[in-house]
């Protein structure tokens, strides 16, 4: 890592904590009291949590060719302001078509402003050279939930779910915005002023279709798990401390793999690391499904460390098969599908657990090893032809 990488990584590290924290990981713990304040349910803060979702999913191909005209500089700065405006917005809500304005802001500034853009914003500035940069910002931002949950459910306790909103975008004009304009470079477009910009051609071909697959079948996994993890490990026998205890281990297990990635990992192509991270979803669950309710706790592990390296894999293994050339936009078509995908997982999964109980641990385990078969179906380097 050089020095100019360093306050990089952890600049953008820290506003991807704040960002993830203050957006994707609120309604876990705000669905609810909003919800009762305006008095509809919960469901109806979910749903348009996940049409945010499937907007930043639409919007993602958009995104990655404008970073990789200009830089990341310009769209993380604006995601702030977006997602500070939906923040506020939210936190004004009283009513329904309200929340629904504020959560379509949120998604354009989940769109501008998480991983897919950063990862695109480090192409942009180091090649092929990006893999450390990447690994090195979700060490970082491997900590969202576990700083932002309990400052929003503080947040709740002294001052509302309201102020709350308020507080986070504060936060992203004070922290946020000041840290994507200091820390990111200025990136002047290729082109000569006197030439059109031409969208670029990217075919979908055999390797993107694998790779847009891999990643959309493994963030199935990842959406439902978020959800639901809890009500599926008490479904297996673990009770409810055991449930939670067990959610708590996702987050560190999540860093250490990203530090193995980075140390021992890292001198093997991204493919070998993404394809041991869809295995370690389905060993889990067997043990689970052997043990019981007790391995709640090792199933965690396990879960937490596939995903772990398989979000780093969502910008590092199309860097290594593509490399750097239009990267954020095919970043954003191959991404599309996971976040549409992932949208759709909490109720997919949720009317599928009341059917089966802790068995859905079978289709999440099918998925993660379909996601396996297309990584070992892809070639490292794609098809000339």
């Amino acid at each position: 890592m050089t020095v100019r990488q360093f306050p990089i990584i952890v600049g953008l590290g820290t506003t991807q904590t704040l960002a993830w924290a203050s957006s994707y990981y609120l309604p876990a713990i705000l669905a609810d009291p909003i919800a009762r304040d305006l008095g509809v349910s919960s469901n109806w803060i979910f749903g348009a949590f996940s049409a945010s979702l499937v907007i930043s999913a639409l919007l993602g191909p958009a995104i990655g060719r404008t970073i990789d005209g200009i830089g990341g500089r310009q769209v993380l700065s604006l995601s702030n302001l977006i997602l500070a405006a939906g923040l506020a917005l939210l936190g004004l809500a009283t009513s329904v078509s309200i929340l629904a304005i504020a959560w379509l802001l949120l998604g354009f500034g989940m769109a501008l402003g998480l991983y897919d853009a950063a990862f695109a914003a480090l192409g942009r500035i180091y090649g092929h050279a990006a893999r450390s940069s990447i690994t090195g910002i979700t060490l970082i931002a491997g900590f969202a939930s576990t700083v932002g949950w309990p400052l929003t459910a503080f947040g709740l306790d002294r001052i509302g779910w309201r102020e709350t909103c308020f507080a986070w975008a504060a936060a992203h004009m004070l922290i946020g915005l000041p840290i994507n304009l200091l820390v990111l470079p200025a990136i002047k477009r290729e082109a000569k002023p006197t030439e059109k910009p031409v969208k670029p051609r990217i075919p979908i071909d055999r390797a993107m279709i694998l790779l847009a697959f891999a990643f959309a079948a493994a963030w199935t996994v990842t959406g439902a798990m978020a959800a639901h993890l809890p009500r599926i490990l008490e479904a297996a026998g673990a009770s409810s401390v055991q449930a939670v205890a067990a959610g708590a281990l996702i987050g560190p297990a999540q860093v250490i793999a990203r530090i193995i990635e980075a140390g021992f990992l890292s001198r093997y192509h991204p493919i070998v690391s993404t394809r041991l991270a869809c295995l370690t979803h389905p060993l889990g669950a067997a043990i689970l499904a052997l043990t019981g309710g007790s391995a709640a706790g090792v199933f965690a592990v396990f879960h937490g460390t596939g995903n772990g390296i398989l979000t780093i894999a969502r910008g590092t293994l199309p860097l290594a098969i593509f490399g750097p050339d239009n990267f954020g936009y095919r970043l954003g078509i191959i991404g599309a599908p996971a976040r549409m995908a992932q949208a759709a997982a909490p109720l997919a999964f949720g009317l599928l657990i009341d059917a089966m109980g802790a068995r859905i641990l079978i289709v999440s385990s099918a998925l993660s090893l379909a996601a396996l078969l297309a990584l070992c179906l892809l070639r490292q380097q794609p098809d000339t032809a």
